[in-house]
């Protein structure tokens, strides 16, 4: 990229694995060799895939513990954002909040997985009405502050990307700027080597799966009631601030296996039966991470989920986020015709290579906004 604009890569902080973070992966394939710029940086909490990379991070790296719970770093992560110097012509910054603050003096264009959920979906991101949450009042009260930051930030933009419908809707709302949708690659190679997970060896194939990190919103405690006394197999795949309070009741043919490497998550896909999507997503990366394994979906009606799962032939919806309608869609899929190439074609068109050439077109070159999403659309 010597003869053309340089390029660094921007993102809020690199210290857990979740579809964000792949996204990070992909730009770094679409612009090889850029710097990576980031608040907060655990090589232990993400991708391995990072090691490899020119990680440059805040001064608030230095403090072990936040890097290891990142919301520690809540009031201190918009100076710190604000003091991030980026020296490019471009910074292509993927955010939910923090790395389209970044300064520099070159073009931003930022890809945009949600305005800040913790601003502006505050109950929802702390799993009720805030007042309950131990995060809740430190939230709140710097919220007036932050919307201003978060709001000038934003103004300095020159171009937002969309990852979903509901969050350029979002964009929309929250900045009063317009978004090209661009939907984030899937990033799981079915085809691609694949590693036995130890605690399912005794399990055979055919069990429901959830992956997603363990946050309140992601509502993992409702599918662990659908089947705690039914004797369905369950995996949960992720990390995250619930781990404790659901492994302290764990039934006996529910496994919550952490995080995992891709070479065992791609076994775990392989094996299941059904996947279960049961929080509120802007952008439902999971469904089609099974579907690229022939695995059909139950998830939630709503948010990006409406985007990426295809009633009746990559999924079923349930339209309550409580036991009852999971288990009641689980019982559904079973007796449902499903077709595993029909739900690989889907996956397929959320493909890496589709994301990297139009970020590249965005970022380096043409200025022409791609409307008309139509090949995305069920």
């Amino acid at each position: 990229m010597s003869n053309g604009p340089t390029v660094a890569i921007a993102h809020d902080y690199l210290t857990q694995r979740g579809g964000a973070e792949r996204v990070v992966l992909s730009l770094m394939k679409a612009f090889p060799g850029a710097p990576v710029h980031t608040t907060l940086y655990d090589p232990e909490g993400t991708y391995p895939e990072f090691a490899d990379a020119d990680i440059r991070t805040s001064p608030l790296n230095r403090i072990g513990v936040l890097r290891r719970d990142h919301r520690l770093a809540l009031p201190l992560l918009a100076p710190a954002s604000s003091r991030m110097h980026i020296d490019a012509d471009v910074v292509v910054a993927s955010s939910s909040g923090w790395a389209h603050g970044f300064r520099t003096t070159g073009r931003t264009v930022v890809y945009c997985h949600n305005p800040a959920r913790w601003l502006y979906q505050t109950d929802e991101y702390l799993g009720g009405p805030a007042w309950r949450s131990p995060l809740g009042p430190p939230v709140l009260a710097l919220r007036p502050l932050l919307r201003r930051w978060d709001r000038r930030a934003a103004d300095g933009v020159d171009v937002y990307l969309a990852n979903s419908r509901v969050v350029q809707q979002r964009i929309e709302a929250t900045y009063g700027r317009d978004a090209e949708l661009l939907p984030p690659p899937h990033g799981m190679d079915a085809s691609a080597p694949r590693e036995p997970v130890p605690e399912l060896a005794d399990w055979d194939t055919g069990y429901a799966l959830v992956v997603s990190r363990l946050l309140p919103y992601k509502n993992v405690d409702a599918v662990i009631e659908a089947v705690r006394g039914t004797g369905r197999r369950l995996v949960v795949v992720g990390h995250g601030p619930e781990e404790a309070r659901l492994r302290a009741t764990l039934p006996d043919h529910v496994r919550l296996l952490g995080g995992l490497g891709d070479a065992q998550l791609r076994s775990t896909y392989a094996g299941a039966g059904v996947l279960v999507a049961a929080s509120h997503e802007d952008f439902g990366l999971a469904p089609l991470e099974a579907a690229a394994f022939g695995v059909p979906t139950i998830a939630l009606r709503g948010g990006g989920f409406l985007e990426t799962v295809v009633e009746g032939r990559t999924g079923l919806f349930f339209d309550r986020a409580d036991a009852p309608s999971i288990a009641a869609a689980l019982a559904l899929s079973e007796r449902h015709d499903w077709h595993s190439d029909t739900m690989r074609t889907r996956a397929e068109q959320f493909g890496e290579s589709r994301f990297i050439d139009r970020i590249r077109s965005v970022a380096l070159g043409d200025g022409q906004s791609e409307r008309g999403m139509d090949r995305y659309a069920p």
